[in-house]
């Protein structure tokens, strides 16, 4: 007997345990603004930020993307949407220079931010974002998450703010902490450093022993040229140009959050109720499995340690109502597998809206989707065989060196 009252007295204290498993959240919608910096800084002071295009991480295996319940399209989508919201509320501030959207790291501004999608449904968002200098000083590199308010799905909500607003305001917050532990030397340092590394990709012969990497992968500034020097003339000429090519890819940018929005903001509002019933449902599925198959364990044990027929029927009750249980958890995970469904079929619907578009640039029709990066590629060949050609010399062999080494 005393085997099969251990189980009869444990398992209402686990399922209880599990079934404490799905908690009730408070969630709330964070409208209180990021903090501004209470010192004035002189516009030499500002850094000028590129907040690059995020990893949409999508998983390359089909199985995989529908048990994450990951839409390519409505992922990629928001990889450009969450650095372009970052963008803005950096912007906001008044802490940085210029805040751009770029399409991938560049020597072209002081501080680079990337990061990629961990999770994103219209109930949560998990992101995983790096800041660095040009230096090579790693600011930040930490997760976001957040939980989304039904509130912040009603229609008098501001566009200015965001369902995962927390998360953004979040990363501002930390950016400005560590801005403000920087001297205006530091500052100095970082914004030659990030000309100079730039002036290196265009004329390695003329600027390779300005910057020097140190042991721990920082880069110092070894020598600087005179201000009126004709190369670095030429090079700030070629930034220039590279700030306008950027510039108007943020306007892309800016056109591409405004058609987006409306359908992306329906996706995550209908989508908002069905993921909070998926997870449940999930948790439930999860405890009765368990409670199940600890009945079904317990009877056996109960039937296995007694001769006694009363205790061999209960044990024999014990794997009976154990199956009843994984039964109806098979149940439940059937009905949680609908509601995925349900959530890809609402992705789909937003996919249809959320294509890729063009925009014209310089004659040349530009698709910022899957190709921006390429086309920011041969900008940037473009631009370097126009920096020697201004000098009357032949552009030298590329380097495989990554702009952003």
């Amino acid at each position: 007997m005393n085997g099969l009252y251990r189980w009869l007295v444990l398992l209402p204290i686990l399922s209880g345990l599990l079934s404490g498993c799905v908690t009730q959240t408070v969630r709330v919608v964070d409208m209180t603004p990021p903090k501004q910096s209470d010192i004035h800084l002189e516009e030499s002071e500002l850094l000028d930020v590129g907040v690059a295009i995020f990893d949409a991480n999508v998983p390359d295996d089909y199985d995989e993307r529908i048990e994450q319940v990951v839409m390519p399209e409505v992922r990629r989508a928001e990889s450009q949407y969450v650095p372009y919201f970052a963008k803005n509320l950096l912007q906001s501030t008044g802490n940085w220079g210029a805040v751009r959207v770029i399409p991938r790291p560049t020597h072209a501004v002081d501080v680079v931010v990337t990061g990629k999608i961990l999770n994103s449904n219209g109930e949560s968002m998990g992101i995983e974002v790096t800041v660095t200098d040009a230096t090579g000083d790693i600011w930040l590199s930490r997760e976001y998450s957040a939980l989304a308010s039904k509130y912040s799905y009603e229609p008098s909500m501001p566009a200015s703010i965001d369902a995962f607003q927390a998360i953004y305001k979040e990363l501002a917050d930390d950016m400005l902490a560590h801005r403000e532990t920087l001297s205006k030397e530091d500052v100095t340092r970082i914004r030659s450093v990030a000309e100079m590394k730039f002036a290196r990709e265009f004329s390695t012969e003329a600027f390779a022993n300005h910057v020097t990497q140190t042991s721990e992968g920082i880069f110092e500034i070894s020598r600087l040229p005179a201000q009126d020097d004709p190369m670095l003339e030429r090079v700030r000429r070629i930034r220039e140009r590279e700030y306008l090519f950027i510039d108007t890819l943020d306007e892309h940018y800016t056109n591409f959050y405004r058609q987006m929005f409306p359908s992306y903001q329906n996706w995550r509002r209908a989508s908002y109720e069905e993921a909070i019933v998926f997870n449940q449902l999930k948790a439930q599925a999860k405890s009765r499995m368990l409670s199940g198959t600890l009945a079904i364990v317990g009877g056996v044990a109960s039937i296995y340690q007694s001769d006694n027929a009363f205790v061999d029927a209960s044990g024999l009750v014990g794997v009976v109502a154990g199956a009843t249980l994984i039964t109806s958890a098979i149940g439940k995970r059937h009905e949680a597998e609908q509601q995925a469904e349900r959530l890809r079929e609402l992705g789909s619907a937003a996919e249809a809206e959320l294509v890729p578009t063009t925009i014209e640039l310089e004659n040349q029709t530009m698709r910022l989707q899957g190709s921006v990066d390429q086309q920011y590629a041969q900008l940037r060949r473009i631009l370097r065989r126009v920096f020697f050609e201004d000098l009357g010399l032949e552009p030298p062999v590329e380097s495989k060196t990554t702009p952003h080494e």
